[in-house]
């Protein structure tokens, strides 16, 4: 069996090949990791680090871009928040927007992205098949 720090090692490199990390993040997570593994190894019970609550990574004006959104939790910016805060944050939207204080009008795509969607939305007219949809549905 490989030794622990190669097994840290591996664990962040897989994490790593699907997440961009910086050097320092990196860092962090294989001595979390090594030290997870050493204490399983031990036979003692991996115990969660402790989590400090400091308030939002990025500020609410910054968060809120034209291009990106980013997450106020870890600051990485997306195009769209929702698939993000269920995989990375175990958290819905709801909850998100709770914990932040975000008002529910307040959309969490990039404006940019939902600007293209309402365009592609418009071009394809959506709302205009929707309501045939409904229609010939009302009429069975």
């Amino acid at each position: 069996m490989a030794n622990i720090m190669e097994m840290a090692a591996d664990i962040i490199a897989a994490h790593a090949s699907t997440t961009p990390m910086s050097k320092e993040e990196l860092i962090a997570e294989l001595n979390e990791v090594y030290s997870a593994l050493s204490a399983l190894e031990q036979g003692a019970t991996a115990e969660p680090a402790e989590t400090v609550e400091e308030g939002p990574a990025v500020s609410r004006n910054k968060a809120f871009g034209k291009d990106k959104i980013y997450c106020m939790i870890c600051g990485k910016g997306f195009k769209t928040l929702s698939r993000h805060l269920k995989t990375s944050h175990e958290m819905t939207a709801a909850e998100y927007r709770k914990q932040f204080d975000i008002p529910r009008s307040q959309s969490l795509a990039s404006k940019n992205y939902s600007e293209s969607r309402r365009k592609m939305a418009v071009e394809r007219d959506l709302a205009g098949n929707l309501a045939k949809a409904r229609a010939a549905r009302s009429k069975k």
